[in-house]
Parts: C-alpha cells; structure tokens; sequence
C-alpha cells in the first residue's frame, strides 16, 4: 500500500503555485489562482486520467499534462505511471517524451522514470548538450568541458520535508567563513582532513575554482546553506585509474556543515537532489561515483539508501576507499522523487 503525501499545494521553482482540489475521482488544478485543467479520475487498475473540459474548450497545453503529472507523481511516490485518454495526439508532449503512445488507440503514458528526466524546471540554466571535443590534459584523454556555471544551478521543492533543495555554485567572498568553520568542525575534521586558516581554505577553493574538472557548488534548504559539495568528471579525476571511468562520469565529494540539517530524512534529500542534478546537466552521464572513506560506515549506509551499490575497496594514498557507484537507470527506475 503506499504511503501518499498529504499536499494541497506544490510550488515551482518560478515562483508559480499549482493548486488542487482532489478527490477519489476527480482532479481540479489551478495554477496561480487560475484554471489549468480538471481530470476525472479512474484508480482501479492503474491511475486513468480523462479531461472534463468544457464545451468549446481546446485540448491543455503540454505545460497543463506537466503539471498534472507533477502532481500526482509528488501525491503518490510509489505511482509509476499515468495512462491519459486524449481525443487529439498531444505532438509536444510526445516529442518531449513527457508522454509516450500505447497500443490502445487516443490512450497515452506517463512514465515516472522518463517525467524525472525532464530538466525542466528543475535545473536552473538550461544549456544543450556541450558538444564532444577529445582533448588531453594531465596525460589523460578525456571530452573538452564545458565552462563552468556561475548562480543557482537547481531548484525543487521537496514535497515530503516541505521545504526547497536547491544548489548554487560557491562564492568565495560569500562562502569562506562558513566553508572555514565547517572544515575545522571536528565531525567533518575527521572525514575531510582539511581543517586550516580562512587563507588556506581561500586558496583551496580557488585551486578547485579554476579547475575545470571540479565544481563546487553549495546545498541549501529554503535558501540557507547547509553543505559543501566538490561534483567532479571523473575521467580526469585521481579516482580514474581505480576503476573504468566512462568520459561523462561524475564523481562527488559532500559534506554537512550545519548540525540541523543532518539525519537520514535530510540526506534522503539533498543526495537525491545532487544526483538529480548532475544526470540533467548532461544526459550523457551514466554513472555517479564516490569513493566516501571506508569505515565511514553512516555514509555509505545512507547511500546504499538511495540506491549506490559498493563495487569494491581501494587503496588511495591517503585513505582505503570504497568506490560506490550509481547508474542513471538505475537512478530514474522507480525513482523516489516527488
């Protein structure tokens, strides 16, 4: 049986507010006070939407099918698929693959794992895919990288926690006093081993800014930073010769400042998030990595948690590692977003 998440509202990241009134068979959404569209409800296989709309009226837009499917998706994290019955061949929701044909004549599907592949709205600057150039640096032969961004990068609302996830890449002259007092925490002290003055923490993090392989970015929860996280490609990365890194692997390296914003239901968030992130920002990645310590067994538990399975234990120089791996499939399978 699943467990449905109590919503009368969802906001999106433009500031929209999309609105419900929802019963056992019928679905009314507004969309900032107005009309968006009204659905009967059918639950019995499987969740059947049809539109009741009134005489005269044209069929939604794609922008109205995104917003039902978002929210009967973030209504019910263990509904995998919607079927719509459609009068008319909804072609933008088709070439987005927001919706997908059956073989039933006027009878469409939205599928979980193909809606959460959507980079809109959630990532924030949207981009085409950066075009393939194989260049070598540091011996290694990897694709030319895109520059790096610069502001908010992703932004959702977390339905279950009611609060908004969200990611920005570092600033220096922001970020410097908390990243210092977070290093020199003795909890993260122990992980990182990167404790040192606020000028030693200014240089690393200029090193890493003018690495092109790294981005640094910070997590926030309604907007206050709570995390630090270095998201990598890991071609070019140390972790390169310890496994078979494909050219568009990302690799991350994370850590939680905040003494409030730690636990299993946060993690379950902001890991989920980050992850989300780096699969949208180029659909040619296949696979995160991390190589967290391997006695660290609270993290590694948790990323078990979201679906990182342990390939193995390796020895880098400063540390034994365990390499936990995450393939896209596997990651939008059944995936836990809402």
């Amino acid at each position: 049986m699943s467990i449905q998440n109590d919503l009368t509202a969802l906001v999106l990241p433009s500031g929209s507010r999309l609105v419900a009134d929802e019963t056992e068979n019928r679905l009314s959404l507004s969309l900032d006070g107005q009309p968006l569209v009204q659905l009967r409800l059918t639950r019995d296989p499987e969740l059947q939407l049809q539109l009741q709309r009134e005489e005269g009226c044209g069929q939604p837009n794609v922008a109205a099918l995104w917003a039902a499917c978002y929210w009967l998706f973030a209504r019910d994290p263990a509904c995998q698929r919607l079927t719509w019955h459609l009068d008319e061949a909804p072609d933008e929701a088709l070439l987005s693959g927001l919706l997908v044909t059956t073989d039933t004549a006027n009878q469409y599907r939205c599928e979980r794992t193909l809606f959460w592949q959507l980079p809109q709205p959630w990532r924030v600057q949207l981009t085409n895919s950066y075009p393939q150039q194989m260049v070598i640096s540091g011996g290694k032969r990897h694709p030319l990288r895109p520059g790096k961004p610069r502001g908010e990068v992703y932004r959702r609302f977390d339905a279950r926690l009611g609060l908004w996830i969200s990611l920005r890449t570092v600033d220096i002259d922001v970020d410097l006093a908390r990243f210092n007092r977070w290093q020199n925490s003795a909890r993260v002290a122990s992980f990182w081993q990167e404790e040192g003055s606020l000028e030693q923490h200014r240089q690393y993090l200029s090193k890493l800014q003018a690495d092109p392989h790294t981005l640094t970015l910070i997590g926030c929860f309604d907007d206050q930073p709570f995390a630090y996280y270095e998201a990598y490609w890991a071609k070019e990365d140390r972790i390169a010769p310890f496994y078979d890194a494909n050219d568009y692997d990302r690799g991350i390296h994370m850590l939680v400042g905040e003494e409030n914003h730690r636990g299993p239901h946060k993690v379950a968030s902001w890991l989920s998030a980050l992850v989300h992130y780096l699969f949208l920002d180029d659909p040619r990645t296949q696979r995160v990595v991390a190589e967290p310590r391997a006695d660290n067994a609270r993290m590694i538990g948790y990323m078990q948690d979201q679906r990182f399975y342990r390939e193995k234990e390796f020895d880098f120089p400063h540390k034994r590692a365990a390499l936990m791996v995450l393939g896209r499939e596997r990651f939008f399978e059944r995936c836990g977003l809402v």
